[in-house]
């Protein structure tokens, strides 16, 4: 009888989805907290050591919030990058759009890895931008770029850059172009008009493009590994470390849980405030 009712039906196609969901993500989740709740890797006794461990050491907490700063830094180079590549896919022809968008899209359709390595080429002592600023005069010497902060935040933004170039030109499409034109006729700059006109009326683009880059800048363990290099401890290669390096496997769970549970809890708390401004503007 359950089954048959118009509620269960609704539902039924959702079914699959719903199974592959909780195989692929809730088994795994309950999984680490019963490990980390282990007080040895041996897995002898159970308490809550492993969290007390985290917070009362402040190695882990730096860690932590350098890899929650390098997600908040290449979001924000990479919502500084979008915005004049969406005004000029919005300024562009037919043909001009459909270039700007094979360009966005074609990293997306080339490996992690692959990209990853390309920019080693790239910032290396011997790379192209040393070497052409060693041929211009401009530098002495050539500069360390690889195994760098600034370097790593510039790979990564380039690298998560389609997340967020889609959302904010999506949201630049929206926009009712009477209502440039009007400021225009009033005297408004250009610079004016950006800032009053086109950048609230495209907030919810930007804020999900920066969410996306945000979440994926702080999980992406290949190209912090390869381009942060071993000097550069982030959460996900501390992660790694702890697993198969020192095989601490109720500490690298606790760390899973910990960082999985600081991404989700600053993308809630982003997305709550940004709905709140959002109601406010309404309102107003």
């Amino acid at each position: 009888m359950l089954l048959r009712s118009p509620e269960m039906k609704q539902m039924l196609p959702a079914m699959p989805l719903a199974m592959l969901f909780l195989v692929t993500f809730v088994v795994p989740l309950v999984v680490l907290v019963f490990l980390s709740l282990f007080r040895t890797p041996q897995f002898l006794e159970m308490g809550p050591d492993q969290y007390v461990r985290f917070f009362s050491e402040g190695f882990n907490l730096r860690v932590l919030y350098d890899t929650l700063l390098l997600g908040a830094e290449v979001a924000l180079l990479t919502l500084l990058l979008a915005y004049p590549l969406g005004l000029a896919y919005v300024a562009a022809g037919q043909t001009g759009r459909t270039v700007i968008t094979f360009l966005i899209l074609l990293p997306l359709l080339t490996s992690t890895v692959v990209r990853t390595f390309a920019w080693i080429v790239i910032l290396g002592r011997e790379g192209i931008v040393n070497s052409a600023m060693l041929a211009l005069g401009l530098w002495d010497q050539p500069a360390r770029l690889l195994y760098s902060w600034n370097g790593l935040v510039i790979a990564l933004a380039q690298i998560q850059l389609p997340l967020m170039a889609l959302p904010v030109i999506n949201s630049l499409l929206r926009v009712d172009r009477n209502l440039t034109r009007a400021a225009e006729g009033l005297g408004a700059s250009q610079l004016r008009i950006f800032f009053t006109v086109i950048l609230p009326l495209t907030r919810p683009g930007a804020l999900a493009g920066w969410l996306l880059v945000f979440a994926a800048a702080t999980t992406a363990f290949i190209t912090q590994t390869l381009v942060g290099g071993g000097r550069m401890i982030l959460m996900p290669v501390y992660i790694y470390q702890q697993a198969m390096g020192v095989q601490e496997w109720p500490f690298a769970a606790a760390l899973s849980l910990i960082f999985t549970g600081a991404v989700i809890g600053i993308v809630g708390i982003v997305g709550a405030l940004s709905r709140r401004y959002m109601r406010g503007v309404d309102a107003a």
